[in-house]
């Protein structure tokens, strides 16, 4: 099992369409509003790294209304 946390900083008015955005998304196993710097926190599970990886670049990243995003990867150990 793969897990990865993304953080996420949307435009100014675009949290909740990159929310509703990121719920159509079937590895997306979490996602939770924030306050602070971030302001969507979302957990990403996958059977293989490279399906977490794939997901994490092309779908999570192309959504319109997202400006950066911090990915930190989980390990077993």
């Amino acid at each position: 099992m793969a897990v990865g946390f993304i953080l996420i900083t949307t435009k100014p008015g675009y949290e909740k369409s990159v929310r509703e955005a990121l719920e159509k998304i079937p590895l997306i196993s979490g996602r939770w509003g924030v306050f602070g710097e971030y302001d969507i926190f979302v957990k990403i599970e996958a059977d293989e790294e490279n399906e977490l990886t794939r997901c994490i670049i092309e779908d999570v990243r192309s959504i319109d209304g997202i400006v950066t995003t911090r990915t930190l990867i989980g390990a077993e150990v």
